[in-house]
Formats: structure tokens, C-alpha cells, sequence
């Protein structure tokens, strides 16, 4: 577990970063730049699509472990829109609140204590 933190906070400070230094020098305004001409058919824009679906799984998953609540709901929303940087936050958090249990981390306390059998 200490080095799969060690990972997200990695990756989280990278991605903090970059992301700092790109606002600098563009501004906010990604959407166009991330969605724009999503059918032009070049290794960037195949990039995008990829990333997006990647950002879909990752909404579905956090809304689906807070079993599809409003709170999983708008975690499911700020995950498609946070990306990594989001995810990097959450899953660190959550391993600390189930002190490193994989099965918690990934499936939520409940799902994980009914595959134990701990009711």
C-alpha cells in the first residue's frame, strides 16, 4: 500500500504541476482543445477519445462504489471532469479511511465486508 501511495502522490504532484504551468501559458479554457474536432482521425485526437473513455469508466466506478447515491453521483461527476488529479485525491484518501484493505478500497466497506462474510 505505501507504494501505491507513494504512486498517486507521484503522479498527482506531476499532473499538479504541469497542469499550473499549462494555465500560465493557455488559460482555462481546455474544453475546446480536449473535445474540439473529436473526428479529425489523428494519433491526438484518438489520445482524447481514449482518455475520455477512460474518464467514463472512472465516473462509473466512483458512482458505482458509492452504490449510484447523490454523493456517488457527484463524485462520478467531478471524476469524469477531475481526471487523474481527482483520482489520485480520492483513492488516497479512501486507503487511509480503510486503513489499506484492497477489497474496501476497491469495492466500497459494505461490498467488501459481504464477500468476507462479515455482516
Amino acid at each position: 500500500m505505501t507504494l501505491f501511495r507513494f504512486t498517486l502522490l507521484t503522479l498527482l504532484s506531476i499532473l499538479l504541476v504541469y497542469t499550473a504551468i499549462v494555465i500560465v501559458n493557455h488559460g482555462l479554457n481546455f474544453l475546446p482543445t480536449a473535445f474540439g474536432d473529436m473526428f479529425a482521425m489523428t494519433w491526438q485526437k484518438q489520445f482524447n477519445v481514449d482518455f475520455m473513455a477512460y474518464l467514463v469508466l472512472s465516473a462509473i466506478w466512483t458512482a458505482w462504489r458509492h452504490k449510484f447515491s447523490m454523493v456517488g453521483l457527484g463524485l462520478g461527476l467531478v471524476a469524469f471532469f477531475g481526471g487523474m488529479i481527482f483520482l489520485a485525491v480520492y483513492l488516497l484518501i479512501v486507503s487511509f479511511q480503510v486503513n489499506g484493505d484492497v477489497k474496501a478500497l476497491l469495492l466500497g466497506r459494505a461490498r467488501a465486508s459481504e464477500l468476507s462474510g462479515k455482516h
